[in-house]
C-alpha cells in the first residue's frame, strides 16, 4: 500500500474515529490524542495485512480509549464536584454530529462501566457486528451480548426523544436567560418542569454546585438568589447547540460559561452548565 493511500484511508475514516472516541471519553481534546496515537500506530502497522482497515482502526481507537477510561475513571472519583462531558458546540456541518446521541445520554453513559459503554456505542450506535465488539473487547460473544444489554437498559434508549425546531430552542433558552437575569419567578415556573434537574461542573476551579439539583421550587429559589446577587452581572452571548441540544454562551461574574437544556412537552427537563475553564478552551459561537 502506498504512503498517499494509506493516507487517504485513514482520513476517510477519520470522522467516525473522532465520534467514538469522543462518544467513549466525553472530552474532545482526549478524543483527537487517541484518533493521533491511532494514525501513529497505522503508519507503523504492515498495512498489506490488513483486509478491512475500517475494522481495524476502529478496534485500535477502541481499545485505546478502555486504556484512557480506565485513567479517567480514577480521576473522576476525585474530581471536585460534578463531572459533564466536555460541551460539544456544533456547526450544522459538525463531523462529530453524525450520530442521534445528545448530551443528556452522554450523562447517561458515565454511570455505565467501560467496557458496556464500548460496548453499547460500538453495536448500538456505530453498528458494528457483535462478533466484532466481541473481539474488540476481547469477550466471548455471549458476554458482548450481555454487556450491551445492560447498558442499554441503564440508558434507556428506546426513550423517547423530543424533538424541537431550532428557532422554538433558541426562543425558550433566551427566555430562561431573561428569567434567570432578572429573577422573574412567574417566568422560571411557566418554562421549567416540574421535576427539572441541574447539573453543574466548574472542575473546582469555577464556583458551580456541587449536587445535582432537582424541582421546579428548588431551582426557582436558588435563580431567584442568583438574580439577586449577578444579575447585573450576567451577560447573554448567543445561542448554539450543544451536543444535540440548544443552548447558549454566556458570562455570568466575568466566567464563561455553557448552559444545555433538554426540553421535553415544551418545558425544561434538565440544565446542563459547564464553567470548568480546561473544558471551555474551543467555546465560540458558530455563526
Amino acid at each position: 500500500m502506498q504512503p498517499d493511500t494509506a493516507t487517504q484511508i485513514f482520513e476517510a475514516q477519520r470522522p467516525r474515529l473522532l465520534r467514538l472516541a469522543y462518544r467513549m471519553l466525553g472530552s474532545r481534546t482526549e478524543a483527537e490524542d487517541v484518533v493521533q496515537e491511532a494514525w501513529l500506530r497505522w503508519h507503523r502497522s504492515d498495512r498489506n495485512a490488513v483486509a478491512e482497515p475500517a475494522a481495524w482502526l476502529t478496534r485500535i481507537v477502541s481499545r485505546l480509549c478502555l486504556d484512557v477510561m480506565k485513567s479517567a475513571r480514577a480521576r473522576r472519583e476525585t474530581y471536585p464536584g460534578q463531572w459533564l462531558p466536555e460541551p460539544l458546540i456544533e456547526p450544522e456541518d459538525d463531523e462529530l454530529r453524525a450520530d442521534n446521541i445528545t448530551l443528556t445520554l452522554m450523562v447517561a453513559l458515565e454511570r455505565l462501566s467501560p467496557l458496556e459503554r464500548a460496548a453499547f456505542l460500538l453495536h448500538d450506535v456505530f453498528n458494528q457486528p457483535l462478533d466484532d465488539v466481541a473481539a474488540t473487547l476481547k469477550r466471548s460473544q455471549a458476554a458482548t451480548r450481555q454487556l450491551a444489554a445492560r447498558a442499554r437498559a441503564h440508558v434507556r434508549l428506546d426513550q423517547p426523544r423530543y424533538e424541537i425546531a431550532r428557532e422554538d430552542g433558541e426562543a425558550l433558552t433566551r427566555a430562561f436567560f431573561e428569567a434567570c437575569r432578572l429573577g422573574d419567578a412567574v417566568a422560571l415556573g411557566s418554562l421549567l418542569a416540574a421535576d427539572v434537574t441541574l447539573r453543574s461542573d466548574g472542575g473546582g476551579k469555577v464556583l458551580t454546585f456541587p449536587n445535582a439539583i432537582q424541582g421546579v421550587d428548588r431551582l426557582i429559589r436558588l435563580y431567584l438568589g442568583l438574580a439577586r446577587k449577578l444579575g447585573s452581572r450576567m451577560e447573554f452571548l448567543g445561542h448554539v447547540v450543544i451536543d444535540g441540544l440548544p443552548g447558549f454562551l454566556s458570562r455570568v461574574d466575568g466566567h464563561l460559561q455553557t448552559t444545555a437544556v433538554e426540553i421535553v412537552e415544551g418545558r425544561i427537563a434538565a440544565i446542563y452548565i459547564t464553567r470548568n475553564p480546561d473544558k471551555l478552551t474551543g467555546a465560540k459561537l458558530t455563526g
